[in-house]
């Protein structure tokens, strides 16, 4: 191993879409600490979360496991049903699954959690799956929530997390909790789970950096222009009296302060470990927990050219921006197309660290270390997603798979099935399956044994459904 057990920090962020990033073609995003990353690091353009929410591909990459493998299929707290009725989940990460935190742990690392957790029952018992109870050694801002209810500004009302003083941003604060953390650290080697709440809603920020961006807009000329489009009703029937409102232009200057303030506060955390003298001897790895939200809540984002955003089963759901940087290991201002889903990081960061791989844990997950290293002819196979749910986005239930440059996707309320070939179509304009049947029901096979075989729930004809 060309280093001796490094240092792992993840930083995860929530509903950061596939191109908000400028080394993924943003125009109007300014993120100079990712695109840098991206230079010093590899950069994959076929990185996929597990869900097209969060706390499930949240649970896959401490798992290793598929979502529908630990019965945790929906964001922690949604109930949803319209066609359909609802399909019940498990409401928290099970502690019987060894976490990549406890593993590491038990290897000699010192573990911490710093940001959003949402792997957590709600009510008086959610201290019994808390970060603590998963192989972490610190928690900061780990809790049952999914975003904060308070909003950015202190006070946070977290039970994890101290009020700040007047004017203090949830965004900055984690980061200098994540910095003293990494100040501190001894001759043991670290694990960081950095989940920043940003950029999920509420959508807000400092006044003068919103300021900046409008001020780009005015001058780009789309503050001009509509950036909406209002398309079909909610499938879902808590929502059914509104409409999927589609955003088509990257251009809302509060989330773009948004995502330049955790870009900046990335790179705080990254001249930190320059400072400790660690770079050399630290795995970095960016990620995001599903889509860009860019169909609802106000839709801040667009993820074109990708299809839709987060909770639809489209790639704009799903791709997610991934960035790897191992110095001496991982080649510098590497690309690959290599298809990666969020279970594949525990198997590949036990290799990376020296750790025994365990089979039965992340069965789901395949070591991309010879990625990492640039080994040719790695063949990661197909990967798989099943959300039985409707999404506060517009999403309906579906199940997936992507083998290839091939996508198919089955659609539960009526079974219709599309298939894509991603290389010559990454927006899904168009169903090839009346093209190449044979391709799309051989992939319709092999979903539906995948479903099978891991006692997927199919949602049934909701009877009290009125239309």
């Amino acid at each position: 191993m060309a280093n001796a057990r490094p240092n792992v920090l993840f930083i995860l962020l929530d509903d950061f879409g596939w191109t908000d990033a400028g080394c993924y073609a943003s125009s109007f995003y300014e993120t100079p600490r990712i695109d840098q990353l991206a230079k010093e690091g590899m950069r994959f353009t076929n990185a996929y979360a597990a869900c097209p929410v969060c706390s499930p591909t949240r649970a896959s990459i401490l798992t290793g496991k598929y979502p529908v493998r630990l019965g945790m299929t929906q964001w922690l707290g949604s109930c949803s049903e319209g066609k359909l009725a609802y399909v019940p989940y498990v409401d928290h990460l099970s502690c019987e699954e060894t976490t990549l935190a406890q593993v590491l742990k038990d290897g000699g690392y010192a573990t911490w959690h710093v940001g959003k957790w949402h792997l957590s029952k709600h009510g008086n018992q959610r201290f019994e799956t808390y970060p603590e109870k998963h192989g972490f050694d610190v928690n900061i801002g780990g809790c049952d929530w999914g975003a904060p209810k308070n909003g950015y500004f202190t006070p946070y009302g977290l039970e994890t997390l101290s009020d700040g003083v007047e004017g203090e941003y949830l965004t900055d604060r984690l980061t200098e909790e994540a910095i003293r953390l990494i100040e501190g650290s001894q001759d043991e080697p670290w694990f960081m789970h950095l989940s920043h709440y940003a950029v999920h809603t509420p959508i807000e920020c400092y006044e003068p950096l919103v300021e900046k961006y409008r001020q780009k807009s005015e001058a780009l000329g789309l503050a001009k222009e509509d950036p909406f489009v209002e398309g079909e009703s909610f499938p879902c029937l808590h929502k059914k009296d509104q409409k999927v409102t589609r955003r088509v232009v990257q251009s809302d200057p509060v989330y773009a302060a948004m995502v330049e303030n955790v870009d900046m506060n990335i790179g705080r955390v990254l001249d930190a470990i320059d400072s400790a003298g660690q770079r050399d001897n630290t795995i970095v790895i960016f990620f995001s927990d599903n889509g860009g939200l860019a169909t609802a809540e106000g839709s801040p984002t667009c993820n074109a050219p990708l299809h839709e955003g987060k909770g639809w089963m489209y790639e704009g759901g799903t791709r997610e921006p991934l960035i790897i940087r191992w110095p001496k290991v991982v080649p510098a201002g590497k690309i690959t197309k290599q298809i990666v889903t969020s279970t594949d990081f525990y198997p590949t960061l036990l290799e990376c660290t020296g750790r025994p791989l365990l089979p039965e844990q992340h069965c789901d997950g395949v070591s991309l270390l010879p990625v990492l290293k640039g080994e040719a002819d790695f063949d990661r196979g197909a990967i798989f997603w099943h959300y039985p749910h409707y999404s506060n986005q517009g999403g309906c239930p579906g199940c997936s798979m992507r083998e290839g440059d091939w996508k198919l996707i089955e659609f539960f309320e009526d079974n219709r099935v599309e298939l894509y070939n991603l290389e010559d179509d990454i927006s899904e304009e168009y169903d090839v399956g009346s093209e190449y049947p044979e391709k799309r029901d051989d992939m319709l096979l092999k979903l539906s044994e995948w479903r099978k075989s891991i006692f997927a729930k199919i949602p049934k004809v909701n009877t009290n459904y009125g239309g």
